[in-house]
């Protein structure tokens, strides 16, 4: 009986021993983990920051142009405005050269129609000169025919023997024949041929 009493107590007390080990070790690492952690956390704070970069180097760093890049840029820059002044400069000349140009044949327009214009009035007034030349030399013809022939013969001898043979063109024939009776035989002869070349040619043309 002493001998079974005995195990049990040595049974509590091995189970009790073991039971107060694993509430130790659960504490041991509880502590080791907090430890760790809180040291992490001290190292972290203990470390300086790093420094932030110049505000030039970010500005590299984000693709910004350089101070030798700006002056290309800016010499870039210059020589494409004065290309553009260039340009607006030629373009300017050229219309001036234009409008010039475009003034010049409004000027030659206009005096090309003032020419036509006069050329229309003075082939009118041609053409008023021919119908009155047309209407006196009808009057002279008919004045003439109405003469006496004898009369009318001593007129056409004064006359150049072109400017008679004119009138007696004109004439009717009988009036023609009795004039031509009264003048002298070489005035007559000279008046015959003008009036006969006269027909010749006006054959021909026809």
């Amino acid at each position: 009986m002493k001998l079974y009493n005995y195990t049990i107590k040595f049974r509590d007390v091995s189970s009790l021993t073991l039971i107060i080990a694993l509430f130790i070790g659960s504490a041991t690492l509880r502590l080791t983990f907090s430890a760790g952690s809180a040291f992490a956390q001290s190292a972290d704070n203990d470390v300086p920051p790093a420094p932030e970069p110049t505000r030039l180097e970010a500005q590299n760093e984000q693709g910004a142009p350089t101070a030798v890049q700006r002056d290309r840029l800016g010499t870039l820059l210059k020589t494409l405005q004065e290309k553009q002044a260039q340009l607006s400069a030629r373009e300017e000349a050229q219309e001036n050269r234009q409008r010039a140009l475009d003034d010049a044949a409004q000027r030659i327009d206009d005096r090309l129609a003032q020419i036509a214009a006069a050329e229309q009035q003075l082939r009118e007034t041609l053409a008023l000169s021919n119908n009155a030349a047309e209407d006196d030399l009808a009057r002279l013809t008919t004045v003439y025919e109405n003469m006496k022939p004898k009369d009318a013969a001593a007129l056409f001898e004064a006359m150049k023997p072109e400017f008679a043979a004119g009138f007696l063109g004109r004439m009717r024939p009988d009036a023609a024949a009795n004039i031509m009776a009264g003048l002298k035989p070489d005035f007559a002869y000279t008046i015959s041929v003008i009036l006969a070349g006269r027909n010749a040619n006006a054959k021909k043309s026809g």
